[in-house]
């Protein structure tokens, strides 16, 4: 029975990869790439000239099949079209048929977008939670974003350049206006790492139309106190509707404040402007 390597290649820079990873794809009997196109450019610029087959999203069953059967006459390596196989591609399911097949299952390690963002931040790295690409409507997005409002890990997403502007506006309105990097295009020519807030970071971006790849890294929640009691948060919520600011955005601003939740100062605010 062969082995599935899972080979980390280049999310920019041709350079960024290992003789180890080299080697291996010189030495299997056959490449699985999420994208032919851009695995062949790598393979020319190193001269590799191992069979290569797709295999990506919308690959039928019949050829994750065909992949397991070649792994039991040889070995196979799994790249994805940059980064690290497996994380928000198909290489997952592949390594689970693997596993539960009794295959090997080895990883050649390398490059990674999110904690090469991480990594270069200036946000904290003891603990992180990565939480692939953000949902694509702003209502779910929300919805996620409330989830882990309250989790004091640096988080990291991906984002598409069409929702990059949207995506931070509603991180700001669900988060507060945390300190936050942006890395676009990295280890690319045009490379670009932003570090600021994320109201800064709106203005920037909205300065410039957003083009190539994203990946955000977000402060995590931060208290050194008590959370809010529910007199406090009435008395504060009262305060700024007379002083006459509008319900989402007290309700953002008081939540990144109080220990509370969005929603749960949300569900307050209504309940006080139901009573006047």
């Amino acid at each position: 029975m062969g082995t599935l390597y899972l080979v980390a290649t280049p999310i920019g820079n041709l350079e960024d990869i290992s003789a180890r990873a080299l080697r291996v794809l010189r030495e299997v009997d056959l490449i699985a790439a999420e994208d032919t196109r851009q695995t062949r450019k790598l393979l020319q610029h190193y001269d590799i000239d191992t069979p290569t087959t797709s295999y990506h999203e919308h690959s039928k069953p019949g050829k994750l099949r065909r992949i397991l059967e070649a792994l039991r006459a040889g070995n196979v390596a799994v790249v994805s079209d940059a980064g690290t196989p497996g994380l928000n591609d198909p290489g997952y399911q592949l390594v689970v048929e693997a596993i539960q097949g009794g295959y090997e299952v080895s990883p050649i390690p390398g490059p990674s977008a999110p904690v090469a963002a991480l990594v270069v931040s200036g946000l904290p790295t003891g603990a992180f939670l990565y939480l692939g690409y953000l949902p694509r409507k702003s209502s779910e997005r929300r919805r996620l974003l409330e989830e882990v409002a309250r989790m004091p890990y640096t988080l990291i997403f991906l984002e598409t350049p069409q929702r990059l502007l949207s995506a931070l506006a509603d991180i700001q309105q669900e988060l507060g206006n945390r300190r936050i990097a942006v890395g676009r295009e990295l280890t690319k020519l045009f490379e670009e790492i932003f570090r600021g807030d994320v109201e800064s970071a709106r203005e920037h971006f909205a300065g410039q139309p957003p083009r190539g790849e994203f990946t955000l890294v977000l402060e995590g929640y931060i208290t050194e106190e008590e959370p809010w009691t529910e007199e406090q948060m009435q008395l504060e919520l009262k305060k700024r509707l007379d002083a006459g600011g509008k319900p989402s955005k007290i309700a953002s601003q008081v939540a990144s404040e109080s220990g509370w939740t969005r929603a749960s100062v949300y569900k307050l605010l209504l309940a006080l402007k139901e009573k006047e």
